[in-house]
C-alpha cells in the first residue's frame, strides 16, 4: 500500500496524522504538491513537487495510483479517478468515498459549481475541527489494519 496525499490543500494536522501513521506501520506516504511541502526525515515519507498548473498535482496522483493504494484528497474528480483504478479515498475530514457515494458527491460538487457561476455567495468548507481530526485518524487506522501487506 501506498498512500498520495494531495497536498495543496491538505491541512497540516492531517499531514501530521499520516506522518505518524507512516512511523508507526511503516507505509510509504507521497505528498505531491505545486508549491514545496516540508516533511519529516523519513524514509517513508517523501514530497514531491509538480509544475505549477491546473490539476498537475491531480495527474501526478491518478497516473500513479493504483489498486489497494489509499489516496488523501477533498478533490471530487481526482477522487473519482482513483476510485475507478481501484485506490480507496479518505477525505481530510475522515469520510471515505467510494463507488457507492463518489457519484453523488460529484452531482453535489457540480450543483456548487453552478450556484457559484449564477453568482450565489456560498463560503466554502469551515475550519478543520478537532472532531473532524480525529475522524479522520480515526478511518485511516482502520484502513491501516485492514491492509493486506499489513506485517
Amino acid at each position: 500500500m501506498q498512500i498520495w496525499v494531495d497536498a495543496d490543500a491538505c491541512p497540516r494536522a492531517v499531514r501530521e496524522i499520516l506522518f505518524k501513521a507512516a512511523a508507526r506501520t511503516g507505509v510509504a506516504v507521497t505528498l505531491v504538491a505545486n508549491a514545496p511541502v516540508q516533511v519529516p526525515a523519513s524514509r517513508r515519507v517523501r514530497a514531491v513537487q509538480v509544475p505549477g498548473g491546473f490539476d498537475v498535482a491531480d495527474d501526478y496522483i491518478a497516473a500513479r495510483a493504483a489498486a489497494g493504494d489509499l489516496v488523501v484528497t477533498a478533490d471530487v474528480p481526482l477522487a473519482a479517478q482513483v476510485i475507478a483504478a481501484g485506490a480507496v479515498v479518505i477525505e481530510p475530514r475522515g469520510e471515505l468515498l467510494d463507488a457507492g457515494n463518489i457519484g453523488e458527491r460529484a452531482s453535489v460538487r457540480d450543483f456548487m459549481h453552478t450556484l457559484r457561476g449564477a453568482g450565489q455567495a456560498i463560503g466554502g468548507p469551515p475550519p478543520l475541527s478537532t472532531r473532524d481530526r480525529q475522524r479522520f485518524a480515526n478511518a485511516l487506522d482502520r484502513l491501516l489494519a485492514q491492509r493486506p501487506d499489513r506485517g
